[in-house]
């Protein structure tokens, strides 16, 4: 019989947050795979776990890595995959796992426990129902402004992670195309120093500030967007194109600003630059 890929959740920050599963799990596995060994090891110390038995699977693994892994579970032996924190394959380099094991007819199990997600949508009271997760953003370029204009284009609640040298550049753009939208910064959740910031998204931008941790941001759902008059849209053009910003750049933060789609509002900037 194959082995199974086990998906074991780790604390987000308080190690009291370890459920007895993932412990009993954890010394079963034959192996142990993690994103940082490193880190690994000092939660398998804590627990009195046998750390020779992990290996390193980052988001630089080669399909030979993981080839390595579907080797063990074909052999009939369990592998348990761990994150930093939280819950393995969610924005983390184990999905490409994940999606290997299944491609080869392998079993996967996850075991449910700490997530920052679902911490942050809790403690936000923004989120009744369905939301968005995003995960990371695009670093830069045009996919990092594609994926904030969908955002700004979205009505749902929208969950996302950054990290906190990027986080003062993120609420700048976001402030830009979402001022009045609700917002819930979660930062260092269930740890010592953790902090909820309440707010709109132009009120948590405005103070100047050092970031810090690990942050999952919660934008709620924007239901008072006033509509835009047509003056109103084709200033805001004029406005952009006088920085001397490339067209298709304009056209998408316009659209985010708006939520007017991206294709329309490109095809205006064009008939303005006229």
């Amino acid at each position: 019989m194959s082995g199974t890929l086990l998906l074991v959740p780790t604390p987000i920050g308080n190690l009291g947050d370890m459920t007895l599963r993932a412990i009993d799990v954890l010394k079963a596995a034959p192996h142990i795979v993690a994103e940082d060994t490193r880190h690994t090891r000092k939660l398998l110390t804590h627990f009195e776990i046998d750390g020779t038995k992990l290996s390193r699977l980052d988001a630089n693994a080669l399909e030979a890595d993981r080839q390595r892994v579907i080797d063990w579970l074909r052999g009939g032996e369990d592998v348990a995959v761990v994150t930093d924190a939280g819950c393995p394959a969610v924005s983390d380099p184990g999905a490409a796992l994940v999606r290997d094991a299944v491609a080869s007819g392998l079993a996967v199990m996850a075991l449910p426990g700490a997530s920052a997600v679902t911490t942050a949508v809790g403690v936000s009271g923004l989120v009744d129902n369905a939301f968005r997760f995003v995960g990371f953003l695009p670093r830069t370029g045009q996919t990092r402004a594609k994926t904030i204009t969908d955002i700004a284009s979205s009505e749902d609640p929208c969950v996302l992670f950054e990290a906190p040298e990027r986080m003062s550049a993120l609420l700048a753009e976001l402030a830009e195309s979402m001022p009045d939208r609700p917002m819930v910064v979660a930062r260092e959740l269930s740890k010592l120093h953790e902090e909820i910031l309440r707010g709109t998204v132009a009120e948590l931008a405005a103070p100047e500030r050092e970031w810090l941790g690990e942050i999952t941001v919660v934008l709620g759902r924007w239901e008072n967007r006033r509509e835009l008059s047509e003056e109103e849209i084709d200033q805001k053009i004029d406005e952009e194109l006088a920085t001397g910003a490339h067209t298709r750049k304009v056209a998408e933060k316009v659209a985010a600003w708006s939520g007017k789609p991206r294709r329309e509002i490109y095809a205006r900037v064009l008939d303005r630059k006229k």
